[in-house]
């Protein structure tokens, strides 16, 4: 191996080096794709001879090129983590080194950047560098649960395992994701409708009817002008409107990238609101029990487990609360102590905890809690769609009430002085 490549695998340097984005066929024959960082083509063809691929052309990306392509580049799907993990799964069942089912899974994934992304896992591990330690260099696509788990099953030799929890948790995201989607799409579309029918109404139907009320020289009643009165200011101001409520949408997210503090004021409004935060702690805290649990039963000590489980609930306040937790378990309080007095875990899941503790089945009692944060959760997602639902309606419903009200009240009315 060239020294370029020896610094690069060893961190020596770093994001400076540039990226090729090549074609090359494996041991196989089949063609694959990829784009990878090397010192210059020389030590790219002997990176991609290590990896089991002989290299056919390639072409460097220029930083710009590269930053754009890494902007619209498509994400790692959670369904392509999985395949891989069952991939490996069934290949250490098979009695395949780990090296060679990386190769297999490499070749065979049908995600460009996954694909990528294990080409540098299978030199980390074909160096000599642990599974997990590999995976650890992309945080972006393998979460700290992965590590810890395939860490977990480095150090008790049984990986199969490992990968078997890898995939439960996954299939576990994956579908919490689904019910997280279940809840805001339905409003988001509802919301999406009647903001557009109040749009057409006040922009384009309202102002043709005034024109026509205040060509009849009537007295306008006082529901009349009001309609009058927003249909202009929609007229005037709905532009202005739309491009305030995106920079205020813009300088959020901004500022809770860059200051924690913020983060943390604005995931306390969020979990104070009045119907989607109690959802919103919910789903936060099941998928804390859900990575604890299985971190625990993977064979993790629980000050680690609560270490990398902590930081998936998401939520600042959650995460300062579950903190908090951690540090009274490594007080010696137990596990179900530190969980009552944080606050945030009801009372039943925390009696469950004690009976898990009491008993010493704690792993399958997180499981039911597990179970349980699930039922809740769907629970709390169908009451939200129920309530939204009507309250949207009525919404829309007073609104057309208002205008027919405004509009056909004085028309009425001046129909009712002629026939007299």
């Amino acid at each position: 191996m060239g020294t370029a490549a020896i610094l690069y695998l060893r961190g020596g340097f770093g994001d400076e080096m540039p990226k090729f984005s090549y074609r090359a066929v494996n041991a196989k024959g089949r063609p694959v794709r990829g784009v990878v960082a090397a010192a210059n083509e020389s030590d790219l063809t002997t990176r991609l001879e290590e990896g089991g691929l002989a290299l056919i052309d390639c072409k460097e990306i220029s930083e710009k090129a590269g930053g754009i392509s890494a902007v619209f580049a498509k994400k790692i799907k959670i369904r392509d983590l999985v395949q891989m993990f069952v991939h490996l799964e069934q290949l250490q069942r098979a009695g395949v080194p780990l090296l060679e089912g990386l190769s297999d899974v490499r070749d065979s994934t049908e995600s460009p950047r996954l694909r990528d992304v294990m080409s540098d896992v299978y030199r980390e591990v074909a160096e000599g560098n642990s599974f997990s330690n590999a995976l650890s260099r992309h945080p972006a696509v393998f979460e700290r649960i992965f590590v810890s788990l395939i860490s977990a099953g480095e150090e008790t030799g049984n990986l199969i395992s490992s990968f078997e929890q890898v995939v439960r948790h996954l299939k576990w995201v994956d579908a919490m994701r689904s019910k997280i989607k279940k809840a805001t799409r339905y409003p988001k579309i509802l919301i999406v409708v009647v903001t557009g029918v109040i749009y057409v109404m006040m922009g384009y139907v309202v102002p043709q009817v005034v024109g026509f009320l205040k060509n009849m020289n009537i007295a306008l009643p006082i529901q009349t002008r009001w309609l009058i009165a927003t249909s202009d200011f929609f007229g005037k101001y709905a532009l202005y409107l739309l491009v305030v409520a995106v920079l205020i949408y813009i300088l959020i997210r901004i500022g809770r990238a860059i200051s924690e503090g913020f983060r943390y004021y604005t995931d306390y409004i969020a979990l104070s609101a009045p119907v989607s935060g109690n959802l919103i702690r919910k789903i936060a805290l099941a998928q804390f029990c859900q990575t604890f649990g299985i971190l625990f039963t993977s064979g993790l000590e629980i000050l680690k487990c609560l270490d990398s489980a902590k930081l998936t609930a998401g939520n600042m306040v959650l995460v300062d609360a579950l903190t908090s937790v951690r540090e009274r378990v490594q007080e010696g309080f137990a596990l179900s102590q530190a969980m009552t007095k944080s606050g945030e875990f009801p009372t039943l899941v925390v009696r469950m905890v004690k009976v898990g503790e009491e008993s010493g089945n704690l792993s399958g009692v997180l499981e039911q809690v597990t179970e349980f944060y699930d039922k809740d959760v769907n629970e709390a997602i169908d009451a939200m769609i129920q309530m939204i639902e009507p309250a949207l309606t009525v919404i829309m419903g007073g609104i057309i009430l208002w205008i027919a009200a405004a509009v056909f009240g004085p028309i009425y009315n001046s129909l009712g002085t002629i026939s007299k």
